[in-house]
């Protein structure tokens, strides 16, 4: 108990001492041992790795998962070293509740037929989903972490170690200076010669002793520095090549980011094959929208006849088509757009094209014209100018 209380009013001492120390170099009244350029820019770059890796490890964590709660939950787990349950994506669920629903209405209705189709590709983007989570974990959060948690502790108690010897240094230059100010004040003190007469001449003898005590004490804080400057320079330069080793951290996060673009272009490229397949998949189902509207319009004697039309009707031919005397309009090109056929119009972003509209046309398309060139094109991709 008693070394307890030592060590506590000790490092209470060393405390105080520290803060009265970084309060006169903030005043100016304290000489501070600069680190060289070098070791500055070091620094200052290691602070800045620091800072948006933290940035970009909060940001990617929410982008792979953004429930909050979800988050807190996996992170409780990873840090009593427990494995976190597998957790069905918000894709999955939908998935299930579509399914759900298609049974209900009847799978063999177009409504639940349609449900059932849908339901099964929003469960295949949710395991799509699932899998880019695990492989970004792996391949960029893993990475980051460890470096904040590994490499950055280590980096950082360095440092804070180097600044404790750069104020044990400052402290020894200032008891050097402190002694060597009192060694010349008690030597030109000992250059005076004794009164013989003075009542008391023992002050002499008193000053003489007090010169070899100071000379002895500026010895002692000569060595004291050597020492202490010694252990600086050692462990400015551990500090030195430990945030040299940033240049390597920043190799290893290139290669990681590169890794996590491939695993969100491949989760994109996947996805996308997901729908165009469901895409598919509803065409071929009965055109529910055109039965109905049909069944409204027709008597019951030619609705077969009615419903066949759509179907008999000859495709758009774009060589074949003319722009009308009025209505065209001006239109800025938003993204680039590559043709998907010959009836179509490639596009270049920022490019201006006349666009109209022909009758029979989807209203999602446009007649698009640059130069001698005329195709379709998407209205998502356009901003119609007035």
């Amino acid at each position: 108990m008693d070394f307890n209380v030592k060590k506590l009013a000790s490092g209470a001492g060393l405390f105080f001492t520290r803060a009265v120390q970084y309060t006169e170099e903030k005043l100016g009244q304290a000489e501070k041992t600069e680190l060289d350029a070098h070791l500055e820019n070091l620094m200052s770059r290691a602070d800045c790795t620091k800072n948006w890796t933290e940035k970009i490890y909060r940001q990617t964590e929410v982008l792979l998962q953004p429930n909050p709660s979800a988050r807190i939950e996996e992170f409780l787990y990873e840090k009593f070293d427990m494995k976190a349950p597998s957790r069905v994506t918000n894709a999955e669920l939908l998935g299930l509740y579509m399914e759900g629903a298609a049974q209900e209405f009847g799978a063999a209705t177009p409504y639940g037929s349609t449900l059932l189709k849908v339901g099964e590709c929003e469960k295949r983007l949710g395991a799509v989903e699932k899998e880019f989570i695990q492989t970004s974990a792996i391949s960029l959060l893993t990475p980051l972490r460890n470096f904040l948690e590994g490499d950055w502790r280590t980096i950082s108690k360095e440092r804070r170690l180097l600044e404790n010897l750069r104020l044990d240094l400052d402290a020894c230059k200032a008891r050097l200076k402190k002694a060597k100010l009192a060694e010349a004040k008690t030597a030109c003190e000992g250059d005076v010669a004794p009164d013989l007469n003075e009542t008391r001449p023992r002050n002499y003898v008193l000053s003489a002793s007090a010169s070899a005590l100071w000379t002895e004490e500026v010895e002692k804080a000569e060595q004291d520095l050597r020492l202490a400057q010694t252990e600086f320079d050692r462990q400015a330069e551990v500090t030195r090549l430990l945030l040299e080793g940033i240049s390597s951290t920043h190799i290893n996060h290139l290669r990681c980011l590169h890794e996590f673009v491939e695993a969100q272009a491949a989760y994109y490229k996947h996805c996308h094959l997901h729908m165009q397949e469901l895409q598919r998949d509803l065409g071929r189902l009965p055109d529910a929208f055109a039965l109905n509207s049909l069944h409204s319009v027709v008597t019951p004697g030619s609705a077969a006849e009615d419903i066949g039309s759509p179907l008999e009707a000859e495709p758009l031919k774009i060589e074949e088509v003319q722009a009308p005397a009025t209505g065209t309009r001006k239109a800025k090109v938003l993204y680039d757009y590559d043709a998907a056929d010959s009836s179509e119009l490639s596009l270049l972003a920022d490019e201006l094209i006349t666009v109209y509209t022909v009758p029979g046309m989807d209203s999602d398309w446009l007649v698009g014209e640059r130069g001698n060139q005329k195709g379709k094109v998407p209205v998502t991709y356009l901003e119609l100018l007035s």
